[in-house]
């Protein structure tokens, strides 16, 4: 028999503003007002800054004015080069750049939202009719569904810092998603035309993910539905090896084959980025799934509990394509990741599209008494958290409470708080409207699907919104470049001359775009200026002298005041 038993009244939609309102409050804020961050936000930056300041070879094979990266597949950055090329006029190259997270963002929701809403109006998920009528219309109940899908997605914690960067993980969730919705209408009607359509785009859509982050995690999706597809309907595990396979090995193979053929070591960076790849790949390992149950707890908050809770509810109807499906690429994404030797955040955002429509179809099953401990549990956790960022803000402007003022400029050495009424106006009104939601969900007792997780959602983009308005200015002297490529600027020579360095990825983005440090080719050590970058900790300058032949003269030493362990110091060249 089927868990689901509802009346109409309980698959009231949300209005499409309120949805588009939601998805606005949540990306505007941390796309705007700040520089590329420390790492991998700095990193593609500077590779889409190459590729769209550059020639040919630059868009071929991704590298930073200079260092090649060729663990990077070059979809992410072609976009955002696009984008500066399009705006960067207008808008400055870094948040033209970063526009590109939008566009991931709308093709991540709506993926989820679309591929939630076709299988919510199958026939297997509907609840079981009423004895006197009154239960919901397929396109209502798989309407609502999605609704819910696209709240638990906004509150999934691991994608709130990591949707607002244009990076090659937050284009990878999006294909991902993506790859679930054209399954589904694989699925949906195996025996039509639109079945060897939707064939098609998604071998062209795992080709684009080869182009993203690499073949590991297209081959795992592939390989579990796959799997599905020969339980259920042989067909489409036909289609799959005839034209899906087929397709995505032709995309992935002309960007591979034109950069062999066109870059001068083209061999040999396809067989760096080709060993990268492999390296994925190992025995299962138990650092990896202490990894994985460590962080991902928290990363897949609030979907876990409610797609854990599907399954099970749903035990009986299991081979249902509205647990199948999902469930199947969730299970080989979770192969993938503990195949990985080298986990790290990234391959855990793949596991969330599946796991937010699973968790979708866990909404009408819950029981009121575990809906209310959701509830309360978002209510108390994410009031606090925005009480302490108000509390802090308070401090930091103020100077009371002393103690978590000395702390808060101790993290941020020399910051010189701004006060913003606009942000503060906008974190203001925010606080109401959570306020006001609170009051609306515990008062009412809405008896709609979606009630469940709106508290969530609407917390987490609270806290995100508060960070992002109050705190922007401090976050962002904590975690930009900008400073120090100003000091490094005005230690070079007007005439510039090319420079010397070991400063990595990010460093080196950010000090070519706000320092204009003009970088010799990496691995050359021809220039006379040399930016050297090691630990405070290192006491002697052997490794310097070893890597860097000659007679050097300090110029200049400095670093972030915040980070107190890395160190940046600016040499030139004396006599031969």
């Amino acid at each position: 028999m089927k868990p689901v038993r509802l009346p109409a009244a309980a698959t009231s939609a949300l209005p499409r503003w309120g949805l588009w309102a939601l998805g606005l409050l949540y990306m505007l804020p941390g796309l705007l007002g700040r520089d590329p961050w420390k790492n991998e936000d700095a990193a593609s930056f500077g590779i889409a800054w190459t590729m769209a300041h550059g020639g040919i070879n630059d868009w071929l094979a991704a590298n930073i004015v200079g260092l090649p990266m060729p663990g990077e597949s070059p979809l992410t950055y072609w976009i955002g080069a696009i984008f500066i090329k399009l705006f960067g006029w207008l808008l400055g190259d870094p948040l033209a750049a970063r526009l590109s997270a939008v566009i991931f963002f709308l093709v991540g929701s709506l993926s989820v939202w679309y591929a939630t809403y076709l299988l919510g109006r199958r026939n297997e998920a509907q609840p079981l009719r009423l004895a006197f009528g009154g239960q919901p219309e397929p396109r209502d109940f798989g309407r609502t569904l999605a609704d819910g899908a696209f709240l638990i997605y906004l509150g999934c914690l691991g994608l709130m810092s990591n949707s607002h960067e244009a990076t090659a993980k937050s284009l990878q969730i999006a294909l991902v998603a993506f790859s679930i919705y054209v399954a589904v209408r694989m699925f949906d009607k195996p025996n039509s035309a639109n079945s060897l359509r939707s064939a098609a785009l998604l071998g062209l859509t795992l080709g684009l993910l080869v182009l993203t982050r690499g073949w590991t995690i297209p081959l795992g999706m592939l390989l579990g539905l796959f799997i599905l597809a020969f339980l259920r309907e042989k067909k489409i595990a036909r289609d799959l090896l005839l034209i899906s396979l087929p397709l995505a090995a032709i995309v992935a193979g002309i960007w591979l084959g034109v950069s062999v053929m066109a870059l001068p070591q083209g061999i040999k960076y396809f067989a760096a980025w080709e060993n990268i790849n492999i390296r994925q790949l190992g025995w299962p390992n138990w650092t990896a799934l202490v990894y994985y149950l460590k962080y991902g707890i928290w990363f897949a908050w609030p979907a876990w509990p409610f797609a854990g809770w599907a399954v099970y509810a749903w035990r009986q109807q299991r081979s249902t394509l509205h647990i199948a499906l999902p469930l199947a690429f969730f299970i080989s994404l979770t192969v993938v990741m503990l195949l990985n030797p080298h986990p790290e955040e990234g391959i855990l955002l793949p596991l969330l599209p599946p796991l937010v429509i699973l968790a979708a179809f866990g909404l009408p099953t819950m029981k009121r008494g575990a809906i209310n401990a959701v509830d309360w549990f978002s209510v108390m956790t994410l009031t606090a958290c925005a009480a302490f960022i108000w509390l802090a803000w308070i401090a930091k402007e103020s100077g009371w409470p002393t103690q978590i003022a000395k702390n808060v400029y101790k993290l941020a050495p020399g910051f010189k708080p701004e006060f913003n009424p606009v942000a503060l106006i906008i974190a203001l009104l925010a606080s109401m409207l959570w306020i006001l939601l609170v009051h609306w969900r515990l008062s009412r007792r809405p008896s709609v699907l979606w009630r469940a997780v709106v508290l969530s959602s609407g917390g987490v983009i609270l806290c995100w919104l508060l960070l992002t308005t109050l705190w922007m200015p401090w976050i962002n002297y904590s975690k930009s470049y900008a400073g120090v490529a100003a000091q490094i600027h005005a230690h070079l020579p007007t005439v510039r001359q090319c420079v010397d360095s070991n400063v990595g990825p990010s460093q080196r983005a950010s000090f070519a775009y706000f320092g204009d440090v003009p970088f010799g080719q990496f691995g050359e050590q021809h220039c006379d200026f040399l930016l050297y970058q090691d630990n405070v900790s290192v006491k002697t300058d052997d490794a310097l002298w070893r890597q860097f032949k000659g007679n050097w003269k300090l110029l200049w030493s400095g670093r972030r005041p915040s980070d107190r362990d890395e160190r940046f110091r600016l040499y030139q060249r004396v006599g031969n």
